[in-house]
């Protein structure tokens, strides 16, 4: 199922993605007579074992509720989960090309990371799948993107073994990592230059794992103004998703609805050459295949 955040008459609500259209789901549990807290999509992450089983009932019945469907066009997509209570984590140099790229010389061999290297983004970062992303010249001059897979927690837990990972992922959604690279230098460390308002779309949908057949099957890809930047399949990750978990939880305890993104493949804008950093007006387009799409304009701040 897709889960989704949006505005609808002045409202915050919690729906169900069916194509073109979403179901929203207050309105559904009180038709279908069930009783779970559908009041956020956290809420439903927390409780997820219950919520899978009675949204899947929903489901099942949707044609009863055609009447109570909103079109996309009519709604204003937010985050699924608009304000996550601790920071996001962060896989940074998790995909081969990528490392190569940002290397003096582009050496042909290098060596990888041992472990994934982690890092966090502010909870103020979280922006709208379609949201605008600010760029104040004044703070940063290196605006980049990242596009990257974001894998929510639904059964928290601590030292996860890898082989029991996936029990732990509640589902997936799209991300872009915006990154101001003159600030991730200058601070000599990346939560700075990666925490800016705004500076971390996700979304549309929180997609449960049950969707999706092999995740590692998955192409991402991004785009700028149309121009193909970042194109790679999700198996191509150095750690994959149950090394990332397994090293993350290891004395360091998750939680139901903790947001884990997983690092991005090459195409980035400083690595190219000339650099090409985002500018004021520029689309960022950023998909992964099953998951949908975010689109993201650069505005001034």
């Amino acid at each position: 199922m897709r889960l989704v955040t949006f505005e609808h008459a002045d409202q915050q609500q919690t729906g169900l993605l069916l194509g073109e259209s979403i179901l929203p789901l207050a309105y559904a549990v009180q038709a279908a007579g069930l009783d779970i807290d559908v009041s956020s999509v956290l809420a439903i992450v927390r409780s997820s074992t219950v919520s899978l089983e009675a949204l899947s009932e929903v489901l099942l019945r949707a044609d009863e509720f055609k009447l109570a469907y909103l079109p996309l066009g009519q709604v204003q997509l937010l985050a699924p989960i608009p304000r996550p209570v601790r920071n996001v984590f962060c896989v940074g140099r998790n995909y081969l090309e990528h490392i190569k790229e940002g290397m003096p010389g582009k050496p042909a061999e290098v060596s990888l990371p041992e472990v994934p290297q982690f890092f966090t983004k502010a909870t103020h970062a979280v922006n709208a799948p379609h949201g605008e992303v600010r760029l104040d010249a004044s703070i940063t001059t290196k605006l980049d993107y990242e596009v990257e897979l974001a894998v929510v927690i639904g059964q928290g837990g601590r030292d996860i073994p890898r082989e029991r990972a996936f029990e732990h992922v509640f589902g997936y959604c799209v991300a872009n990592d915006f990154t101001a690279r003159d600030l991730q230098r200058r601070h000599e460390q990346w939560f700075k230059g990666k925490s800016l308002d705004t500076t971390f779309p996700f979304g549309p949908a929180l997609v449960s794992k049950d969707e999706i057949l092999n995740i590692n099957d998955l192409e991402i890809s991004l785009s700028v103004n149309d121009e193909v930047r970042q194109r790679a399949t999700l198996g191509q990750m150095i750690f994959d998703i149950p090394a990332i978990i397994a090293h993350l939880s290891a004395g360091l305890s998750l939680e139901p609805g903790d947001i884990i993104s997983t690092g991005t493949p090459s195409g980035v804008g400083y690595a190219m050459s000339p650099p090409h950093y985002l500018k004021v007006g520029d689309v960022v387009e950023s998909r992964i295949m099953g998951l949908g799409q975010l689109r993201n304009r650069i505005v001034s701040a």
